[in-house]
């Protein structure tokens, strides 16, 4: 085997050598990140609590002072309830006695409410013409209604095509009619006037918050 052969194999093994290498150190750092992220979103309790000495509130939210995470446990105990650390960056950290199962529950029931409260708001579009027939604008009204009641906002556009550029103020008019029947029911509102853009004129109802 020649010279050339041996170095190139050489060079190949100490090139995958040092590729796991990176590869290994690249994984243990992800590791490291993924478990700082978990141990900051974990809620420590009872035993799993690491300060030694612990300011502590009771299930009453009577503060019972600064005492030790042994003596606290031991009246979480003593009352059937858990030790839950609320505050761990405080010094002392702060812990409370409560049902911890409890506590996660309402936990996770205001992030749901604050998924609720954060809806995107989407934008429908419904599109007219100046002439549209009253079956054809019942219909469009039926959508209309059920658009608000989902919580989305409906932008009505009456277009102008060709020679209906003259009958702007038709168009308008049935979009007034439009806003003063959506108005009797209370879904929702429009905001502002309607507008003109080039052959475009066009309203946005918003859904009106339930109270």
């Amino acid at each position: 085997m020649s010279i050339c052969v041996i170095f190139s194999l050489f060079t190949i093994i100490v090139n995958r050598f040092f590729l796991l290498r990176r590869i290994t150190i690249i994984r243990r750092k992800s590791s490291r990140r993924t478990q700082q992220s978990d141990s900051k979103n974990r809620t420590r309790t009872n035993e799993y609590i690491r300060a030694s000495t612990l300011r502590v509130i009771g299930a009453d939210g009577t503060q019972l002072g600064v005492i030790s995470k042994y003596e606290a446990l031991q009246i979480a105990k003593e009352t059937g309830l858990d030790l839950v650390e609320v505050s761990p960056n405080a010094d002392p950290p702060v812990a409370r006695i409560m049902d911890y199962g409890k506590y996660k529950y309402q936990l996770e029931k205001k992030a749901k409410e604050s998924k609720k409260k954060a809806h995107t708001v989407i934008i429908k579009e419904i599109k007219l013409r100046p002439k549209i027939g009253q079956h054809d604008l019942d219909t469009k009204f039926k959508h209309i209604e059920e658009f608000l009641g989902d919580g989305n906002k409906v932008k009505l556009t009456m277009q102008f095509r060709g020679r209906e550029i003259a009958y702007t103020d038709l168009g308008k008019e049935v979009l007034l009619k439009l806003i003063e029947r959506l108005n009797a029911t209370e879904l929702g509102a429009a905001e502002g006037y309607p507008k003109q853009e080039g052959r475009n004129m066009s309203v946005t109802f918003a859904p009106k918050k339930s109270t």
